[in-house]
């Protein structure tokens, strides 16, 4: 997403220039090229799939609605399971039309794993719930901090049902070192995510991430937490970002790989 400007094909030829190898994909220009096709792209340029975005929105009232979004995560899963990927990240949905109920809204989530994560373990795919910053929680995610996320995780086995770490969302929230641990010591960090806070965040805030090293967070302080928790997976780079979509899309990963490098080194 980080460079979405680019077709499947000019992405996998932009990380072999780049020297990157791992890419997380999103599934709208997933299924846009083809499930198939994106795999044998992926396969045949050396790249590993590190997760698929997203499932989830799973907070719907309606029963139909509700059975909708559970057949849309198992393509989803099916999708991840085709990529290579054993992850799938979850955004696990806001608040209903008309609807103030956090609680409720959670409990619905909680039901929707209780299906998904058995047949996500089926087809050697975990789910990872990502907690957003609250100013999402009304229409995106009520899951604000990695305390919910975690509550949410461990009524499940950890090999169905984990979390992602993304600086941009959890970097204010002196609970969420602790909460790291936490999910560090059971096992549930699936995945995770880079994308600086940079001000002011735009009309709508969705595509306000800025580029690593722009703004406020400090990338190597979460990395330690995140590596003291035993995490040694891939680290991804997720950017919504306007400006950087306007931009050669090469150039961005090229700057993105410098940046990472720059401010994750030691």
């Amino acid at each position: 997403m980080t460079v979405k400007q680019l077709s499947m094909p000019e992405l996998a030829d932009a990380c072999r220039e780049s020297g990157v190898t791992n890419v997380g994909l999103w599934r709208e220009p997933v299924q846009t090229y083809g499930v198939e096709r994106t795999a044998k792209l992926v396969r045949d340029a050396g790249l590993t799939v590190t997760t698929l975005c997203r499932g989830g929105f799973f907070t719907a009232i309606d029963p139909d609605e509700r059975a909708a979004a559970l057949a849309d995560n198992r393509r989803a899963v099916d999708e991840a399971a085709t990529l290579g990927t054993d992850t799938l990240v979850l955004v696990s949905g806001g608040l209903p039309a008309g609807s103030k109920d956090l609680h409720g809204a959670r409990e619905r989530i909680a039901d929707a794993l209780a299906v998904l994560g058995p047949y996500a373990e089926d087809h050697g795919v975990k789910l990872a719930i990502e907690p957003l910053h609250p100013m999402y929680a009304s229409d995106r995610c009520v899951v604000s901090t990695l305390t919910q996320a975690l509550d949410l995780a461990e009524r499940f086995p950890a090999h169905q049902v984990g979390v992602t770490v993304d600086t941009y969302h959890i970097w204010w929230d002196d609970q969420a070192p602790a909460q790291i641990a936490r999910a560090g010591a059971g096992g549930r960090i699936h995945t995770f995510q880079l994308a600086d806070w940079t001000t002011p965040l735009p009309e709508g805030v969705l595509n306000g991430r800025g580029q690593i090293g722009d703004g406020a967070i400090d990338m190597r302080e979460w990395l330690g937490h995140v590596t003291a928790a035993g995490y040694t997976g891939a680290i991804e780079v997720e950017l919504f970002n306007d400006a950087l979509w306007a931009r050669d899309g090469r150039e961005v990963l090229a700057e993105t790989a410098e940046r990472f490098v720059t401010h994750t080194a030691d």
